[in-house]
């Protein structure tokens, strides 16, 4: 059933892009647009093919910057969470903190790790890191929170040891509201692979784009564009594989 469910939503989601790209290509041929405004599509799709090698590596290096500032936030914004939720004074110093760090745009805050760190990969992982991270840190304190009180009730009366009660009750609790904030975690550190990318990089999808704009060459942009989607399609399919994994009962449930 979950296969086959796959596979329908697969196939509408392809649907769905080739009725674009059919739509698009007729609609810039039909009223003549301009390429530099809005190439055709079998024009993008010709840029990848003739490409392709070159591509594939400016797609392995931001998708590596990505996972590793994806990951990273999942660790520390899960240890961030449990220290919030566990201690009250840490919470009540360290959160809002957080937050107004938070809501420092992350773009002005590049040239400043590029300076700290260099132009090599740390920055742009750091960037990716701190964009994600919030949002790890938000949905773990909720779903550890959220936890059934009669489930906290019976885990005292059972006399575990809090590391038990961690790691077998409060946590498996947890899991679906983690997973919800890696989904999102994992779409922002794109982002921050690509903004770190725009600041300083000789390599990578962010690279691509900014050279193929100081040239004007709108075709290059959009390719980048188009496996910038696709690869975040794909990561977020394997968050949803992995949530299916990690949470088979409320699949079960579900069905």
């Amino acid at each position: 059933m979950i296969g086959t469910n796959n596979l329908k939503a697969g196939a509408a989601g392809l649907f769905s892009l080739v009725v674009v790209l059919i739509v698009w290509e007729v609609i810039c041929r039909v009223f003549e647009v301009r390429e530099i405004m809005l190439p055709l599509p079998t024009d993008i799709l010709a840029e990848l093919y003739n490409e392709a090698a070159w591509y594939a590596e400016q797609t392995l290096y931001t998708l590596w910057i990505t996972v590793l500032g994806f990951i990273f936030a999942v660790l520390g914004g899960v240890l961030i969470a449990v220290a919030l939720v566990s201690s009250r004074l840490f919470e009540r110093f360290l959160y809002p903190l957080i937050i107004g760090f938070n809501s420092v745009p992350k773009v002005a805050l590049a040239p400043l790790f590029v300076v700290w760190m260099g132009t090599g990969a740390e920055p742009k992982v750091a960037i990716a890191f701190l964009i994600a991270v919030f949002a790890i840190i938000v949905d773990t304190v909720h779903g550890l929170r959220s936890v059934p009180q009669d489930v906290t009730d019976l885990g005292r009366v059972l006399k575990g040891s809090s590391w038990d009660f961690f790691f077998k009750v409060k946590l498996p609790c947890a899991l679906p509201s983690v997973v919800a904030g890696m989904k999102v975690a994992m779409s922002l550190a794109l982002v921050g692979a690509i903004v770190g990318e725009f600041v300083s990089s000789q390599k990578g999808l962010g690279y691509v784009i900014m050279s193929a704009q100081g040239v004007f060459d709108t075709v290059r942009v959009f390719a980048a564009l188009f496996i910038l989607g696709v690869m975040g399609v794909v990561l977020y399919g394997a968050l949803v594989w992995l949530e299916r994994r990690a949470t088979p009962w409320r699949q079960i449930h579900e069905d």
